[in-house]
């Protein structure tokens, strides 16, 4: 698949000299061209921080004590208790509102 280069972004960057010395030279080691190199650098370091971003690692002791607290919660605090009362309060004065949330009809043409 040809992309056109409108499918296509661009990416320029200034470093000093000797920075991009040792990017020809990695480059250069592995048969490819420098922008190749960069570009596949980056595209690897992108995905393993979204990576971490996306997992939450847990040991051993922090997930069991996670599953303990999914299968026996402790019971509702009094700022839990507020909280709540106050999301109930929210979504009945919200239930009441002059605001329509119902989605229109679609208006569709007839053709000719």
């Amino acid at each position: 698949m040809t992309l056109t280069t409108e499918d296509r972004g661009r990416i320029t960057a200034r470093v000093p000299q000797n920075v991009q010395d040792t990017l020809q030279q990695a480059a250069d080691l592995l048969g490819a061209t420098l922008n190749q190199f960069v570009v596949q650098a980056a595209l690897t370091e992108a995905q393993r921080v979204i990576e971490r971003d996306r997992v939450i690692r847990l040991s051993g002791n922090d997930a069991a004590l996670l599953l303990d607290m999914l299968e026996k919660p402790p019971a509702p605090n009094a700022r839990l208790r507020k909280a709540f009362q106050s999301y109930k309060k929210r979504a009945l004065d919200a239930e009441h509102s002059t605001f329509d949330w119902s989605p229109r009809p679609k208006h569709i043409r007839k053709r000719k």
